[in-house]
């Protein structure tokens, strides 16, 4: 098991942090799968507006060519969800404490595909930076 969490390990760099994550290849395979084809994801991180304390990354329209795969509202700090779009953009939300992930249009679910596994630590601080200083740089990429 060891082995194969190196091998699917990734690496997220979000303003000066960095933190490793796992892949939820069982809770969400298909959005993995495909997430994973995206790699190097480069893209923008900002502050949550609805969900509490979470960061978020808007996607429009984007599709990633997946639906729902056991969809949660009440992620913990560092468990990453995707939502799919639906009532609401397509997102990543990446959340550092208590969060319940909401949109103006009413709670949300979103898959959740990746775990913060190494840098918890840095992420209440990664939150209140894009909280006071706005938008920060955020890579996800082969660790």
């Amino acid at each position: 098991r060891k082995e194969h969490e190196q091998v699917s390990d990734l690496k997220i760099t979000a303003g000066p942090f960095e933190f490793r994550a796992r892949w939820e290849r069982e809770k969400a395979p298909k959005t993995c799968e495909a997430f994973g084809r995206l790699l190097p994801y480069r893209q923008k991180i900002i502050h949550v507006r609805w969900s509490g304390e979470s960061c978020w990354i808007p996607l429009g329209a984007f599709d990633l060519g997946v639906g729902f795969e056991d969809p949660t509202s009440y992620p913990a700090a560092g468990e990453i969800l995707f939502y799919p779009g639906g009532i609401s953009e397509t997102e990543i939300l990446f959340p550092y404490a208590g969060t319940h992930f909401k949109s103006k249009a009413g709670q949300l679910a979103g898959n959740h595909f990746l775990t913060v596994i190494e840098g918890q630590e840095y992420l209440r601080p990664l939150g209140e930076m894009t909280l006071w200083e706005g938008a920060q740089d955020i890579v996800f990429d082969h660790a």
